[in-house]
């Protein structure tokens, strides 16, 4: 392994694959362990019957504002997409030494008890701690809840000939960061507070929670898989649930909805929205007799769905299409988001 520095975010997946497998991931109680692209873990705790654990852990590092929400929302999601309703959360909170006021942790605190309430997730414990390892405030959090064991999802059940489907715009979480955190640059350059005030709401309306979506495909048991697109964007998960699958893709650019600010937002740091971070929308599929259904379900409960393409073998490998001109595979090492911050 040689001695350059790893870019910012997540580890390439080759790295990941071969880190992961320095670990101890064996055992007969657990149903959903660590994998690329996997969202979150899945354990048959002793004497609960028919129903499973999920479990996930999460840092937030990109915000710097409204950090509790993200923590509670991200995690959640990612229990949600194995089918998993969250229950229980544990948040490790850490504030730099200089600068962390009492004002400052109660507003944290007040965040994350809001939000929680709302999702019906009781605070079960965590950490609080003042740091000079950190120079922003930092949440971790570990999230528990509980499945059926009929209605567990992975993101490796896709089979070949399956229908992409896509719940939900993109990329939300990275609207909402951009015009928060370069609020000022943006006014410089013309943008009316409204626009802004509007892309930065992202983060409540349309929200980056997909619970309803996901927990009611795995319930109705219409998804062969579910991913939660994060960090590296849309791109970046379709690799994982085709890696984590074992299948191959084929992928219309030009399906997925990106709002017109969110176009324009990306552009103006020369962003890629589709390997910015897409908390918010939901990436599954489902058999061709299942994706109508599915489609359906989705519109009743108020999402926008798109078609994204469909799963093929995994000797035909991941192919993108803008009409009928195919282009080359839209690789992302980091997110695209980490240049907002990088070119600061």
């Amino acid at each position: 392994m040689d001695g350059l520095s790893l870019p910012a975010g997540k580890l390439s997946p080759a790295l990941l694959h071969e880190m992961i497998g320095l670990l101890p991931t064996s055992d007969p109680d657990l149903v959903l362990g660590p994998g690329l692209g996997e969202d979150a873990a899945v354990i048959r705790a002793p004497d609960a019957g028919q129903h499973l654990s999920g479990i996930k852990s999460d840092p937030i590092t990109f915000a710097t504002d409204h950090i509790a929400h993200y923590a509670v929302h991200v995690c959640a999601n990612d229990l949600a997409v194995t089918g998993a309703r969250p229950k229980y959360f544990l948040p490790v909170m850490l504030f730099p030494a200089r600068g962390t006021t009492a004002s400052m942790v109660q507003e944290l605190f007040r965040q994350l008890g809001a939000v929680c309430q709302t999702l019906g997730i009781v605070v079960a414990g965590g950490h609080t701690e003042i740091t000079e390892a950190v120079n922003q405030p930092v949440v971790s959090g570990t999230m528990l809840g509980t499945v059926p064991a009929h209605q567990v999802v992975s993101s490796g059940g896709a089979e070949p000939g399956d229908r992409i489907l896509l719940a939900g715009q993109l990329p939300l979480e990275a609207i909402s960061l951009i015009a928060r955190e370069k609020r000022d640059v943006l006014r410089r350059r013309g943008y009316a507070e409204a626009e802004l005030a509007r892309a930065a709401g992202y983060l409540f309306d349309p929200g980056i929670s997909i619970l309803a979506p996901a927990l009611q495909a795995a319930s109705l048991q219409l998804v062969t898989a579910m991913h939660d697109p994060t960090e590296g964007g849309l791109m970046t998960a379709l690799a994982e649930l085709a890696h984590a699958s074992q299948v191959g893709l084929s992928v219309d650019l030009q399906a997925p909805p990106i709002p017109a600010i969110g176009q324009r937002l990306c552009r103006e740091f020369g962003l890629d929205p589709l390997g910015a971070i897409a908390s918010g929308c939901l990436l599954a599929t489902a058999r061709p007799d299942r994706a109508h259904h599915l489609a359906q379900t989705w519109r009743a409960l108020g999402w926008p769905v798109s078609i994204l393409g469909e799963t093929t073998s995994r000797a035909e490998g991941l192919r993108v299409f803008e009409g009928e001109t195919e282009k080359p595979w839209p690789h992302f090492a980091a997110d695209e988001i980490t240049r907002l911050f990088h070119a600061a």
